[in-house]
């Protein structure tokens, strides 16, 4: 038998997921008339109230829910020790959920961060949520989404602004005659792909032109490497830009094995640096990203919302600052 949800009661009595916890709960600040529609349809729909319900009491626990995808851990370490850092200056614990691509609904994580009973959520949004912020809005928690521009009664966003800093890379190159600029797809990061895709477009748009270069890659493709290595092989690019690092170091190796010159025949840029891009040779150009600072300032936006402190920005974004390295001319 299909088990009955919270959100189906909610549909039912035509109410806000917050009422129907209010009732189940046994609030005294719900309305007769609409007490008693709820109840009516926990009873046709046979609900049992479960911990999902319960956790939306109002009773405070001083701990944060994270929620980072599994395939971002790598980079996020940094945003993590910004993030715990601030919380023990609070007094915050954060309890960490991973999300699995293709394995773990983004849904059921919600659940369990509801049933853990924490007093706001933090979300490293690598791809788009779609309704999954009206789910989390719904429920009433505070919430800050990191890496997506989003904002909402109860939503702060903290960004760092790739589309800025594409569009000022290809603005630089474009001021110099070169036109010819490749953006690599990262299906690890849709969100940051599409502001880097975006940042292109607004800069040949601002010279009078339109942007062509952008690669898309398949789902199905499992190697960068390999796919660079073909690719290469019939396209060549005046500069090559990718998300990762290690997208990078493919594009690096792929080029070289095919007789492509780094950066005399093609320059090379990351949009994330690491350990790894200064430790390949040539060293790959890259921008810096405030992973520490974009954790760091989650969490104080946090603490201010769950403080009922004045939050000044609801969307945040800070700036990643381009460090040239031997994959790119003077």
């Amino acid at each position: 038998m299909k088990k009955v949800t919270i959100y189906e009661v909610a549909k039912e009595s035509n109410v806000s997921l917050a009422t129907v916890s209010r009732v189940i709960n046994g609030s005294t600040v719900v309305k007769e008339d609409t007490r008693r529609r709820v109840e009516e349809a926990i009873n046709k729909l046979g609900y049992r109230p479960n911990a999902i319900a319960q956790g939306l009491a109002l009773s405070r626990t001083t701990t944060v829910g994270l929620i980072i995808p599994s395939t971002s851990i790598s980079f996020s370490g940094r945003v993590i020790n910004g993030l715990c850092d601030v919380a023990k200056i609070y007094d915050y614990s954060v309890y960490l959920h991973t999300i699995t691509e293709g394995v773990t609904d983004i849904k059921e994580i919600i659940d369990d961060v509801i049933k853990a009973r924490v007093d706001g959520v933090i979300i490293y949004a690598d791809k788009d949520l779609d309704d999954s912020l009206k789910l989390l809005e719904e429920y009433n928690i505070p919430m800050v989404v990191m890496c997506s521009q989003v904002s909402a009664e109860n939503i702060c966003s903290v960004y760092v602004d790739y589309k800025k800093a594409v569009c000022e890379l290809c603005d630089s190159y474009l001021e110099k005659g070169i036109e010819d600029i490749a953006i690599l797809q990262d299906h690890r990061n849709d969100v940051v792909s599409q502001l880097m895709r975006s940042g292109a477009e607004e800069a040949f748009k601002k010279h009078g032109k339109e942007y062509n270069g952008y690669i898309e890659v398949s789902k199905d493709n499992r190697s960068t490497y390999k796919f660079l290595k073909s690719y290469f092989k019939t396209h060549r690019h005046q500069v090559f830009v990718a998300n990762r690092d290690s997208q990078a170091m493919a594009a690096l190796n792929a080029s070289q094995g095919c007789g492509i010159s780094v950066p005399d025949d093609m320059e090379l840029v990351c949009m994330n640096e690491s350990k790894y891009t200064s430790s390949v040779r040539p060293e790959i150009s890259s921008f810096v990203v405030p992973a520490y600072d974009l954790g760091a300032i989650s969490m104080r936006l946090m603490t201010k919302m769950l403080k009922d402190e004045q939050v000044e920005e609801k969307e945040k974004h800070l700036n990643a600052l381009f460090s040239p390295k031997q994959t790119t001319k003077e």
